[in-house]
Parts: C-alpha cells; sequence; structure tokens
C-alpha cells in the first residue's frame, strides 16, 4: 500500500498588493505518496510558484492544512519551518544559489553544518553525494570554475546530502542546454530510483514527461491531476543524449 508523504487540504494563500487582495491559491487539495515523481505545471500566474513555497515550507498557507510525513506544518513558526526544511526537503533552484567563494564540497556540506555534524562527518558525506552525481573528480573547484550542468550536480548533491525526504526542483533545467538537460534529467530519474520523492516545478513539457504524474494548475485552483501515461524513460535520455 503506497504510504502518503504530502497532503494539502483547501490550501488558500491570500497575497496584499496595495488595496487588492490576490489570491493566489484557491482551495487546492493533493495528496502525493512517498516516492512518487510529480510534476507541477502551469502558466504564469497559476499559483505553482506559490504552492511550491508552501510544499517547501518556505511560505504557509493563509488557510487549510499542510500536512508532511503526517505532521500538520502549516502553521509552524519560522524557526520551526526552518528545522523541517533542513530534515525533510532538498532544493534544487534553477539559478543553482551556490556560494561564489566556496568550493563544491563545502557547498554541499553546508546543510549539515545546521544539523551539528562534526567537520569530518560533514566531509564524509558530501564526499559520497558528490561521487553519486558524478563529480567526485571537482569537490574542490568553485562554481565559477564548473560549467552550468556540474553546477547543477553540486547543487543537486548539496539537496541530497541530509536524505531528505523529498527532492523539491524548481526549473531546474531552465538555464541550461538541451544535452545538459538530458544529463540532469537522468540524474533525477536515477534519485528517484534510489527510493526518493521528487517534485518537479517546470512549464516545458518535455521536462514534465520525465513525471510519473503531472498536475496542472490554473488561477490558483488544480486544473488537471493526472497520471502520465507517455513517460520518457532513462533509457530514451540515453537515446537522444548520444545522438
Amino acid at each position: 500500500m503506497a504510504q502518503e508523504i504530502i497532503r494539502i487540504e483547501a490550501i488558500h494563500k491570500n497575497y496584499k498588493v496595495g488595496l487588492e487582495i490576490v489570491r493566489a491559491l484557491r482551495g487546492v487539495t493533493i495528496d502525493i505518496n512517498r516516492n512518487e515523481y510529480v510534476a507541477l505545471m502551469g502558466p504564469s500566474g497559476s499559483g505553482k510558484s506559490t504552492l511550491m513555497n508552501i510544499l517547501g515550507c518556505l511560505d504557509t498557507p493563509t488557510s487549510g492544512q499542510y500536512y508532511l510525513n503526517e505532521k500538520d506544518v502549516s502553521k509552524l513558526r519560522d524557526n520551526e519551518l526552518a528545522e523541517i526544511r533542513n530534515k525533510e526537503i532538498g532544493f534544487v533552484f534553477q539559478t543553482f544559489n551556490l556560494l561564489p567563494r566556496s568550493t563544491a564540497l563545502d557547498n554541499v556540506a553546508l546543510p549539515l553544518i545546521y544539523g551539528g555534524q562534526t567537520k569530518s562527518a560533514r566531509r564524509t558525506r558530501a564526499l559520497e553525494v558528490l561521487d553519486q552525481v558524478g563529480l567526485s573528480d571537482r569537490t574542490h573547484h568553485k562554481p565559477n570554475e564548473l560549467s552550468g550542468g556540474q553546477r547543477q550536480r553540486v547543487a543537486m548533491a548539496r539537496a541530497l546530502v541530509n536524505n531528505p525526504s523529498i527532492i523539491l526542483a524548481d526549473e531546474p533545467t531552465g538555464n541550461l542546454d538541451t544535452k545538459t538537460s538530458i544529463e540532469i534529467m537522468r540524474l533525477l530519474q536515477d534519485i528517484h530510483d534510489d527510493g526518493n520523492t521528487i517534485i518537479l516545478v517546470t512549464h516545458e513539457e518535455d521536462i514534465a514527461k520525465h513525471a510519473h504524474r503531472i498536475i496542472r494548475l490554473r488561477d490558483g485552483e488544480v486544473e488537471s491531476d493526472e497520471k502520465n501515461t507517455n513517460i520518457v524513460t532513462l533509457e530514451q535520455t540515453r537515446m537522444v543524449g548520444s545522438e
């Protein structure tokens, strides 16, 4: 039986812009099971970025409940949300968000500092995940010494370093060329195959087709929530990447 990892119920999010109230989310209800691979899609203004921020515990809803691993996190204080983020969620951003003066190793080890691990333990774990993403030979390189794809791999290693429940990838291929995008999607498939839950936020149909389920938002509501019957497989990405 599938084990639920996320449940959001009747989530509303309102913003005040001047004298106007913007209703970014209007009663969104979604369940996501452990080890699912889900794509969130929608045009600009659909609410997908707002929903991503709530799922990532970067923001709280105006009303409704958000259960993460059966814990209601929808009304937690900022410091409690920060602790949840560090333990439960690994983030991969379009712009990489790496510290420019730090090496790949130090960038990846950073989340472990907040977990109170020793320097030796942080180094060992960071080396493990850098090897997992194929960058064991780039550990002492700084971001400006790495290609775009390598920087995104560092970001993915950093997302994995705390063994999170969820990998939340926000437009992870947005700044990459086609060949490098295929490599990153291949790596996300490998991470999913290893048992991670992945939530992929994208506006690109060909990227969303890697996911097993596609949720489309429009005007702050779920427009559709369907299984992907045309999944792009790891073998297909290998074939495209070798052309």
